[in-house]
Formats: C-alpha cells, structure tokens, sequence
C-alpha cells in the first residue's frame, strides 16, 4: 500500500519574500509540539493495542486522543486569552491539530481495524477537508467536513474504514460533516448543487492517497468550474442576498450574526470563492497582483477577517458551542476579553461594536470593487439604473457611465475641481446610477481635499443642500458618502457617531445610520408615500414649511451622542456651530439649534405625561411657542421614532402624538386659555347624553351626576360609554369588566368597575401581568357613590392589541386575582425574570416629583430597568404608602421604562412635604432593588 501523505508533508516549495508572507503555512497561537505530539501519541495508542482485536484499536485511540485533544483545546483557549486578537493564529491551531487528529485515526484504522496489505485500484481512499474545515479556518466548534473519495464505487473494505473512523471521530467529540463520493460523483453532484460545489472548492487534502485527490482538482477545473463563471457569480450572489434579507437586510443591525450578516464573514468568504472560482486564484492576495485590489485594500481584508474571527473564536469560547449571534450578552464580554473599556463618555461594549461596524462597511466596499471588476471582465452583468428611469440620462461634462455606473472620465481632471467630490453623489441622484468602484476608490483616497476652504465654499453648500432638498431619495447618497468618509470630511462633527452602537435594547441601528432612516422617513412623508399611516405629518408637509431646517436638524439631531454631556444640549450648540457654516441665516440657525435641543420633548410629552391633563397641554404649547415650530418639531419626532427601527412605531403612539400636536395647535389658535377643565367636563357628559339617547332619562341624570370632574376630563366618549354600561345596575358584590380593541390606539381597553378599595390600582397592575399584558395607560377613578371605574390599555409582546381568542383567558385571571384566589405577588415570581442577553444593560434608577407639571396631582416619574411585574410592585409601594393613583402612563424603551403617576396623598392633596417625598422614593427604589435582585436570581 503506498504511504499515505498529509499536509505536513507539503513544504513550501520557494522561499518566500517580505511581500509573500501569507502564503507561508500560517503560525500557530501553541507551538505545534504542546499541542500534538504525534510520535508520542502513536507509541501510547500501539501500547493499549491488544493484537487481533480490532475494537481494541478504536478504544485506544479514543482513550489517548480524547484527553490529548483537551488539553490541547484548553491550550489554545489559554493562550488566546492572553492575545485575545491572534484569531489567525487561533484558527489555525484548531485546524492544525484537528488535521493531526484526523490523520491519526485514519492511520490506525487502516493499520490495525482494516488492514489491507494488497490493496486493488479500486480500494484506494483519501480524505479530504472541504468547507470551512478545508480553508484550514476553525473556530473552537466549528464542523469538521471531510469528504472521503474514492477513484469507483466504494468498496466495502472503503465502507469499514470510513465508518470505523467516523466512529472514533464522533467518540472524540467532534462534529463530523461526511460524505463518501467518486471523482464522478463530485462533478455530477457539484453540477446540481452549488452549495456542493462551493464545499468542493475548498477542498484540501488531509491523507490517504494522494493522487485521488489530484484528479478531483483536475476533473473539477476542466469538467465544472471552467465556463460556468458567470453561472456561479450569479448563484452565489443570489445565496448572498437571500442570507442578509434573513439577518435583516441591514449591516447596521445592533445584534449582528458574525458569521451570516451582511458585512461578516460569509461575505469575505464569498469574495475568496468567487475569486477562486473566476480569477483561478489561491490566495485573496493574489487579486493584488492581478490589479483588482490594491495592497492598502487587501491588507483592509485581513484586518476585517482578523478582527470577525477573533470576535467569532471568542463567542464559541465563551457558549461552550458554536455561537455566531452577537447577542446583547455576548457583546459585553466579548468587548471585555478584547480589551475594550470605558472611556469618552462610552461603555466600552459600545467602542467594541463601533469597530466592528466600520470593519463590517470596508466588507462591503471590497465586494463592490471586486464584482464591478468582474463586469470589466464581462463574467458578471452589470447593474440595471436605479429607480424608475428606463432611459440613459446625460451625465455633465467631466463624468462617465461605465458598467451602468458612474465614474469620472480623468482622474486628475477629476480632482482637480475638489467639488467634484461632492457633485458625483448629487449626478448619481439626479441620473439614477450607481457610483463605480473605481470613483468610490478615488473618492475615498483623497478626502484630504475636502477642507476648510471646501466647507465654506457657497457652491459647495449649494451642492450639499441639492442632495438633501431636490431629490426623492436622498438617504442614498448620504449613506454612501458616509461609508466613503464624504460626509464626515465635509461635516467633521458627523465623524463620532460613525458606525456609534448605543447599548440599549431600543435602538436597532448605529446612531449615523439612524440618522441616515430618520432622512429617509422624512423623504417617503414629503412624497405622500406614507398618508394613510401619518396624516398629520404629511398635511403640514403638503403646506409651505422651512424644508432645509428640517432636513439640518434631522442630520444634526443626535450629533453629540457618545460622550459624557446630554446629547441634546451638546448637539444644539453643535448646530449652532454648523448651521452658519452651511450658509444658514440667523433665523433658521436658531430654529435648528431649538429642535436640536428639544428634539426629545414631543415624544417625552406625549409617551410620559396624561395628555387629558390641560396642564400638560398648556406646559407644551408654552414651550414651542409658534405654530411653525410645533409643525416642524411634530415632524422631526414622527421621523425620529419611526427611525430608530422596525416596530417601534405602532398605532399608540401615532394616537398620542396626533393628540398631543391637535390640542397644541387648538391652544396656539384660541389661546391658552380654552384649555379649561369645566369645558371638557361639559363636552364629555353632551357626547354622553348623545350616544345614551335611548337610555331612560332617569338613568341619564343618574350616571352624569354619579362622576367627579377629573373622570370627566380624562377619558374620552368610547370610556364614558363602557362605565355607563357597566356601573348600570352593578351590585356592590359584583366585578364588572369589559375588554375591547381600541384600533385607534393599537390596543386593547380593559375597563373595570367595582366597590372601591384600598390598593385596587396595584390589584389590578398585577393580574394584568400575569397575563403578560403591557401596560402603557390606565387611569382609575372613584365614583360619587363609592365605585371604582379604573381602564387599562395594554398591548401585547409585540407592542399590539390583545388575540380576541385570548379575551376570555384574560378575563378569567383578572376575576381571579380580583377575588385573591390568585396572589400576583406570589404568582410572579417565577415569571419576572431579566433574560440573559438582557441583564448587561445598565439602566440607572432615577426617581421625580413634579409638583408643577399638574394642578391637581404630583406626578412621580420613576426611571429605570423594565421587567415584567415592576408596576405591580411600584403601585404596592404606593397603596401602603396610602397614595392614591389618578393615572399612570408608561412609556418603554427596550429595556428602560418610565413610569409617570399623578398621584394625591390620603388628604387629596399634593405631596409637597421633602421628607416625604424622600420616604416614598426610599421605599420605591428598595422595591426596585429587591424586584431586581429577585429577577436576576
């Protein structure tokens, strides 16, 4: 039998040059001989041999390999600790040593298990690395794919071999992907199947018969990879897109999967096969020497490879598994064991995924440069125009199409005008084409000429604002300027929030790229794409409206995050800064620098404060002022949370921010004044009377005298209806309930009415979590002849109303509760838990009394970390602290809630006293800390 050759055999077979360091065979992070010790491990296993028994042999080999294995394992892992960025070195250690592994096995098993001294032609096996495996790349638990070949049909000495070493494989623990293939079959297969055929194109030669494994790549390059280029560029794109619509279609998601996301490592993967496949290349680099990438862009490839295998080598490391999806959790201490830490007003976790974004982008500007240079070579097709142009639009002089795309037409005419650095994006809006490789190139290697004199320029203000103002989408451009480093140059206080994660479960994308949707949000309102949704928003934009102070303060609104100061105030005196720059006059640099600062307030109004309150009204309309800076502010807030991600928005909170933004701009028309509780209080009982008509005059008169003025003015003629029909007959034994889908609100209403009693809020708040309902309003009220009308609104998980099919079951629990045959206290227990890839999210408690912000009520406004029974425990403090609760409105943020009481002591007075005020905030963060403790436990 001929011996069999393994990689280690393989020398390189010229001496390698300063520039040809990575096609050395790559270092190992464990010098190879404390990692596998071969000759030692041998003699160990023929040792604990028995002669003639061949199950002997696979006990052996299990016995010594399996704990030589963890040592080496545990080897790997320690030194990587201590150079937590070697993730080349790392890789390569697990693949070296699972090669050893492999190779090992292979030898016993047809040394001792099958021996076959007289092998026919037919009886010959090698075995091969394919995958991941054959790129000789593995993260701590990543499959071993071999692929076992055979010149015909396995024999069934081939069967034994395969099957025992599969055996000893899997007794080691190792993953083991197999499949057992001719030479024919691989073509034929790889011909059906491209993810067959990729697998193949890794392919690596670990032992066995070598010359096997050279008709494969000969059979393969002659029979199925020559001609079918342009096939395999189109499949694997498609396979590309496919992958980042499932991980979300966004490179910029705040939970990216390293592996499969867009920007990771599936897509430097798929540059390396489509270069491989097309180019006939080994090696990446060697697109250098081919002049499709320059060495500054292939050392931009290693850097992202490196630094995406690092963070995958320490995720799996840290699960205990293969683990690919960079959780909440997973990030905190992955940014920990590489040696990020606080600093700049940032968690240290936040700087971590602020590089690991910006590697993430240069991913995806090294698939454009290659794919464009593949149309150059006409093996892939070039892209179609953008939008709905169906003719080829005339580009100004100095600029060219080529491929579809736009580029300049000489370079150093091209720079010597630096406005055409800006003037390329705003030609690529106005045509519809796409930006060529080649100009993004250019562009990206000369952003030095973008300076001073550049920013000041008026044409080159002009430009600017033409890309913001005069086209539909102007997102496109802003988006690629910021991955080009454009729109940093030409706005230097854009350059911090670049690829900013903000570690909270609320946002789903970086801070620019909120910014970016936020652009886009306000574009799509502009159009009339979205009036059915936002009525409001697209009505005051149908109308005359200052178009560059909105588009200035969105681009501007969240410029001074990530650092120690509130990034409002630290933003508005950027604007102030900025805004003359961009040639603003005075007027609407004030206007930008007011909704800069108070971007914040409509949506804190509107989400924490009872907007059936006048006060509330009155405080709002006092603070914007004009109608102009009440539409515009009403605006930028619909675009600043529809922004921040998918299923932020819902029918809620458009509900309270249309409400908010009608009785403001009532109170702004007929003066504040109008704002009158006797008034509302009338309406109410009018709007009752109207839709009881056919109720007996008698029982009219009963139920409108029955009510105290606030019930009145806090809840609207679908509420007063509800009560009416509940409170009608009610018996002072009876719990009435009444559950209804306010559509309106993207809720569900639950209104109740019984005897009134001590603590019903905190009744109430408990069994509503035990049904896993979201609280975000309630409002509770005792009537004239001692009943308690208290209303809900809730949601569901998903910020939704309640199942209709789930009424009934809701139902049950509350009278349940109500009765105390179940304890909410109790019940929850179990229930109120902090998931795991939550708990890292630091959320301070902060805690308020606002005796200003109401007439009639303090308003305590508790700020702290969400978890399901919270407000249970917030309003028990609350009942033994004899406070009586008029409402509550909850306002979530990921994992941060704000929870707002308007509140009366036992008197029905205000809690003025401070040492009261500090007893009550005392026993309301003790309730916080224990209910936290108590979720973590």
């Amino acid at each position: 039998m001929t011996q069999p050759r393994t990689v280690s055999d393989v020398a390189v077979s010229e001496a390698a040059g300063p520039d040809d360091r990575h096609r050395l065979p790559p270092e190992l992070i464990v010098p190879a001989v404390d990692l596998f010790d071969a000759p030692v491990l041998r003699a160990q296993i023929d040792a604990a041999i028995i002669p003639g028994d061949h199950g002997s042999a696979r006990r052996a080999a299990v016995d010594v390999l399996r704990p030589a294995q963890d040592m080496a394992h545990e080897r790997i892992a320690a030194a990587f600790a201590e150079n937590p960025r070697a993730a080349r070195a790392t890789v390569s250690a697990y693949s070296w040593l699972t090669d050893r592994v492999v190779e090992t096995v292979f030898d016993i098993v047809v040394t001792h298990c099958h021996p076959n001294p007289n092998p026919t032609k037919g009886e010959h096996l090698a075995v091969l690395a394919v995958g991941g495996y054959g790129r000789a790349e593995m993260a701590p638990y990543s499959d071993v794919d071999l692929l076992f070949l055979s010149p015909w049909k396995l024999t069934a000495w081939a069967e034994s071999v395969i099957e025992t070493m599969l055996y000893i494989l899997w007794d080691l623990h190792l993953k083991v992907g197999h499949a057992s293939r001719t030479v024919s079959d691989c073509v034929r297969l790889g011909r059906e199947d491209i993810t067959i055929r990729t697998a193949l194109l890794e392919h690596r030669f670990l032992c066995g018969e070598s010359p096997i494994a050279a008709e494969l790549q000969t059979r393969l390059r002659k029979e199925l990879f020559e001609g079918t280029e342009a096939e395999f560029i189109t499949q694997k794109l498609a396979e590309r897109t496919a992958r980042h619509l499932k991980q979300g279609g966004q490179r910029y998601v705040v939970e990216p999967n390293v592996k499969e996301g867009k920007g990771g490592l599936r897509d430097l993967q798929t540059l390396f096969w489509i270069a491989k496949y097309v180019n006939h290349v080994a090696d990446v680099a060697d697109l250098v020497d081919k002049g499709t990438y320059t060495a500054a862009e292939f050392d931009s490839f290693v850097r992202a490879e490196s630094f995406l295998l690092a963070v995958r080598c320490h995720l799996h490391l840290i699960a205990g598994r293969a683990m690919d999806q960079l959780t909440f959790d997973m990030q905190v201490e992955v940014a920990r064991r590489m040696g990020y830490a606080d600093g700049k007003g940032r968690r240290g976790v936040e700087h971590f995924m602020q590089d690991y974004f910006r590697h993430a982008t240069r991913v995806g500007e090294l698939t454009r440069i290659l794919l464009t240079s593949l149309e150059a070579d006409h093996k892939k097709e070039a892209p179609s125009l953008v939008g709905f142009f169906r003719r080829r639009r005339r580009v100004r002089p100095g600029l060219k199409v080529r491929q579809n795309r736009l580029t300049y037409e000489d370079e150093d005419a091209f720079l010597a005008d630096k406005l055409n650095i800006l003037r390329i994006f705003e030609e690529a809006l106005r045509t519809g084409y796409l930006l060529h490789p080649d100009a993004m190139r250019l562009i990206s290697h000369n952003l030095r000429l973008i300076d001073d004199g550049v920013r000041n320029d008026p044409e080159a203000r002009q430009i600017f604002f033409d890309l913001l103002l005069k086209h539909a989408n102007p997102d496109r451009a802003l988006r690629r300027m910021n991955e080009l480093g454009v729109l940093s140059a030409f706005l230097p206080e854009f350059e911090p929030i670049v690829a900013m994660m903000q570690f909270n479960m609320y946002h789903h994308y970086t801070v620019d790229e909120h910014t970016i949707q936020c652009i886009r949000q306000l574009a799509e309102i502009e159009a009339g794409d979205l009036r059915d949704e936002l009525p409001v928003a697209t009505d005051i934009l149908a109308k005359p409206v200052a178009r560059k102070v909105l588009y200035v303060a969105l681009l501007l609104h969240d410029i001074g995050k990530g650092r120690d100061e509130d990034h409002a105030i630290l933003g508005a005196r950027i604007a102030r800064k900025v805004c003359p720059r961009l040639g603003m006059n005075r007027t609407d640099t004030e206007t930008v620098e007011w909704l800069v600062r108070y971007h914040l307030l409509m949506s804190d109004m509107a989400q924490k404060r009872d907007l059936a309150d006048p006060r509330t009204i009155r405080d709002f309309a006092k603070a914007v002022r004009t109608k102009k800076r009440l539409d515009l502010l009403t605006v930028l807030t619909v675009c600043d949370i529809r922004g921040v991600g998918p299923g932020t928005w819902n029918g809620w909170k458009a509900q309270l921010l249309r409400t908010l933004y009608n009785e403001t701009a009532f109170a702004l028309e007929n003066g504040l004044e109008a704002l009158n509780r006797e008034n509302r209080g009338n309406e109410a009982k009018r709007a009752l009377r109207e839709a009881l008509k056919d109720w007996p005059a008698k029982d009219l008169r009963t139920e409108t005298a029955r009510h105290y003025p606030p019930y009145w003015q806090g809840l609207g003629i679908a509420s007063h209806t509800a009560f009416a029909h509940l409170l009608r007959d009610i018996e002072d034994n009876q719990i009435r309930i009444d559950i209804t889908d306010d559509t309106d609100r993207d809720a569900t209403r639950v209104c109740f009415a019984m005897v009134d009693h001590p603590g019903i809020f905190s009744r109430l708040a408990g069994a509503l979590a035990l049904v896993g309902a979201n609280v975000v309003d309630a409002r509770t009220y005792t009537s004239k002849d001692g009943y308690a009308t208290a209303v809900f609104w809730v949601q569901d998980a998903d910020g939704h109303p309640y199942d209709p099919y789930r009424h009934d079951r809701l139902k049950t629990t509350i009278d349940r509760t109500l009765k105390g045959e179940l304890i909410a206290r109790d019940e929850m227990a179990s229930r109120d838990k902090i998931k795991k890839r939550e708990r890292d999210f630091r959320v301070p408690t902060a805690i308020a009394f606002d005796n200003e912000g109401s007439e009639i009520y303090t308003i305590i406004e508790v700020d702290t970390r969400d978890r399901p029974g919270l407000l249970h425990d917030l309003t028990r403090v609350l009942a033994g602290s004899n406070i009586s609760i008029a409402s509550a409105v909850i306002a979530t943020y990921g994992a941060q809630v704000v929870d707002t009481f308007y509140v009366k002591d036992m008197f029905g007075l205000k809690i003025y006293t401070e040492s009261k005020q500090k007893a009550l905030e005392r026993k309301l963060r003790e309730a916080i800390d224990a209910g936290a403790k108590r979720a973590r436990s």
